[in-house]
C-alpha cells in the first residue's frame, strides 16, 4: 500500500532519511523500508553516483535491490564531477516523481552536504573571480588558515587549519565577494526541509563494531574485482582531480597497478582509508544533524533493522 502521504495530521508528503557512516548497515535498511512501503530508494552518497565505482563505493547490486526501484545510483559518467546543488537538483525531482506515483521516497547515503543542501537550499553565492581562485587554492593550507584568521576570523576558529577545502572556500568567498560566507548562508534558498514530513533515522552502531565492519567490506571489494574496476578507471585517462579519481581505495590499488607499491600495501592504506572516512562520517553524524533526530547506536542486524522499519513507518 502506498505510504508517501501524509500521516492523520500532517499536510505535508512525507520523505525517508536513513543516513550514517560507511559501512553501518543503510543500504540494507532502506531496501526494508521500502520492501514495506511499496518505497522507492533513493541515493545520497556521493560516490555512489559515478557509473565508474560500482565496488568501491559499495553500490548494492542487483541481487541486493530485488525488486525495489533505485534511483540516482550509477547514473553520473567518471569524466564528470558531480556537485551538491546538481544532485539536489535530481533528488528534488526524483522524490517529486516518487511522491506523484504515491510511493514513499527513501533517501539513503553519507554525504552530508548532499542531505544538507537538499534540506536547507543553496546560499546565493556569487560567481569567485578565477584569478581569486587560483590564487587561494595555490597557498599552502596553513598559510590558507592564516590569511582566513586575518579576513574571516570567525570562520577561521570554525574550521580546522588542516580542511584544505572548507578553508580554501572559506576564503575565496571573502576575498571575491567582500562578505563572509556565513553570510550568505544565512540566505540559503531552494531546500525542500520545509515542504515535506521528513522521518529521519541516523545509523551509528558501536564503533568497534563499525571498523571491523570496514575492514571486511575493503577485503571483499577486492574479491569482487575492485581491481579491475580501477584499471578500468585508468585505462580512461581521465584527470586525477575528477572524485571517482580521488575515491577511497582508486589512489591505493592505482599506485600497485603502476608499481609504485604492492597490493598488501595497497590494501592496509585502503582498508586504513575507509576507516579514517568511516570515523569523520561518524562525526559529523554525531554533531550536525538536529537532536530530536531518530538515532540508532545497536549493532545492525536482520532483526534490528525490521525494528527500525516499522519505526520508520510510524
Amino acid at each position: 500500500m502506498p505510504n508517501s502521504k501524509p500521516h492523520p495530521g500532517e499536510s505535508r508528503p512525507r520523505v525517508a532519511l536513513i543516513a550514517g557512516p560507511t559501512a553501518s548497515g543503510k543500504s540494507a535498511l532502506a531496501i526494508a523500508l521500502a520492501q514495506a512501503t511499496d518505497g522507492i530508494v533513493i541515493n545520497a552518497d556521493a560516490s555512489q553516483v559515478y557509473a565508474d565505482l560500482a565496488i568501491l563505493s559499495a553500490r548494492p547490486s542487483a541481487q541486493e535491490m530485488g525488486d525495489v526501484p533505485h534511483r540516482l545510483f550509477g547514473h553520473i559518467d567518471g569524466a564528470l564531477a558531480c556537485t551538491a546543488p546538481r544532485w539536489a537538483a535530481e533528488a528534488k525531482a526524483e522524490i517529486a516523481a516518487a511522491h506523484e506515483a504515491g510511493k514513499l521516497p527513501v533517501l539513503v547515503g553519507g554525504t552530508g552536504l548532499y542531505i544538507r543542501t537538499l534540506l536547507d537550499g543553496i546560499a546565493p553565492v556569487p560567481e569567485i573571480d578565477q584569478e581569486i581562485r587560483a590564487t587561494v587554492r595555490a597557498l599552502p593550507v596553513a598559510d590558507g588558515h592564516a590569511a582566513l584568521t586575518r579576513e574571516d576570523p570567525e570562520a577561521a576558529a570554525r574550521l580546522a587549519p588542516a580542511d584544505t577545502t572548507r578553508v580554501a572556500r572559506a576564503l575565496e568567498v571573502v576575498r571575491s565577494t567582500g562578505k563572509p560566507l556565513k553570510a550568505w548562508q544565512q540566505h540559503k534558498s531552494g531546500g525542500i526541509g520545509d515542504t515535506i514530513t521528513l522521518a529521519p533515522m541516523i545509523l551509528r552502531p558501536p564503533r568497534d563494531w563499525l571498523m571491523e565492519r570496514c575492514d571486511r567490506r575493503f577485503a571483499r571489494m577486492i574479491a569482487d574485482g575492485a581491481v579491475a574496476e580501477v584499471e578500468a578507471l585508468l585505462a580512461r585517462a581521465l584527470n586525477p582531480d575528477l572524485p571517482v579519481m580521488r575515491a577511497i581505495g582508486v589512489p591505493e590499488i592505482r599506485d600497485a597497478i603502476i608499481g609504485d607499491s604492492d597490493m598488501d600495501n595497497a590494501i592496509a592504506r585502503g582498508t586504513l582509508a575507509t576507516r579514517q572516512y568511516a570515523k569523520r562520517q561518524y562525526t559529523w553524524f554525531t554533531n550536525q544533524p538536529p537532536a530530536h533526530w531518530l538515532r540508532e547506536e545497536g549493532e545492525i542486524d536482520d532483526k534490528l533493522i525490521a525494528e527500525l522499519a516499522i519505526k520508520l513507518q510510524q
